[in-house]
């Protein structure tokens, strides 16, 4: 993160029930998808511009942290958003996006306020400082085609408060986002050619501009579903997030566990512990 001219987005809807889960599903009502699976849309978190307009202005602000989030002011419903980031180089052509090649992956939490009456995604996503994370540990991706290494990771989440852990996210296969892979990406470029400024949604081509046209993306690529504690159970000053991005073929579950709780990590594990502050 020492270059921060990159672009930041989001895909909305990847994983199947998130939105129900999160209350977020009425947002997205007059937003057409050709097939049920389809994501949503994409979001803007963190945009390298200071000629934003005053009611995108908050998107130039750096969020991104490895270790502490920090709590909104007059918010008090906070959840972890456990996901996968893309780190990707962007492909322009006439000032259109026409490749994005993944380079590497890692643990992300999308932390997000429950706003029910906001008027955008982003809105819920960007509030200053530390209000969203990213693991220090980035992953080298071989290939982001069927076969290749983010195959065969999982993601998990937990939450912990004076020392009490509990499980914040269903422990969920990478390959069991909606959209994945080739399929992902030409979704994502199609969103960020053609997106238009309506309902929740931002003209990501317009933010693209403005930026400058970013040779990097930071790309989440949406939340995992809640477990019943996480869904009900909102972040407060002391607890800690604890997201974790790794490999089910050389690490078990339980092997997991006793590295959270520990919060020491092999070197190979995609770890994001955040402190709220």
């Amino acid at each position: 993160m020492q270059n921060k001219h990159f672009i930041g987005l989001g895909v909305a809807g990847n994983f199947a029930g998130h939105l129900e889960q999160a209350g977020e599903a009425s947002d997205f009502v007059k937003v057409e998808t050709k097939e049920a699976i389809q994501p949503k849309a994409i979001f803007p978190f963190y945009v390298p511009s200071q000629t934003l307009s005053d009611s995108e202005q908050f998107l130039s602000i750096f969020p991104l942290s490895h270790q502490e989030i920090k709590f909104p002011d007059n918010a008090d419903n906070l959840q972890i958003e456990p996901e996968v980031a893309l780190i990707c180089q962007i492909e322009y052509s006439d000032k259109k996006v026409t490749a994005l090649k993944p380079t590497h992956f890692a643990a992300y939490n999308d932390c997000s306020i429950r706003r029910p009456n906001a008027r955008k995604i982003c809105e819920k996503k960007n509030w200053g400082v530390a209000s969203k994370g990213i693991s220090a540990t980035r992953i080298p991706l071989d290939k982001f085609v069927k076969g290749g290494n983010l195959d065969s990771y999982r993601i998990a989440c937990f939450h912990k408060r004076h020392d009490q852990l509990s499980e914040y996210g269903i422990n969920s296969q990478t390959v069991g986002y909606s959209y994945f892979h080739q399929k992902l990406l030409d979704w994502i470029i199609d969103r960020m050619n053609n997106q238009p400024d309506q309902d929740p949604m931002n003209n990501i081509a317009n933010l693209l501009k403005q930026a400058g046209y970013p040779a990097q993306a930071i790309i989440s690529i949406g939340a995992t579903r809640y477990t019943e504690f996480g869904e009900k159970n909102f972040l407060q000053i002391g607890d800690t997030s604890i997201v974790v991005v790794y490999n089910a073929e050389k690490y078990s579950e339980n092997e997991i566990l006793t590295m959270v709780n520990a919060e020491q990590f092999e070197q190979d594990i995609s770890a994001l512990v955040q402190k709220v502050i």
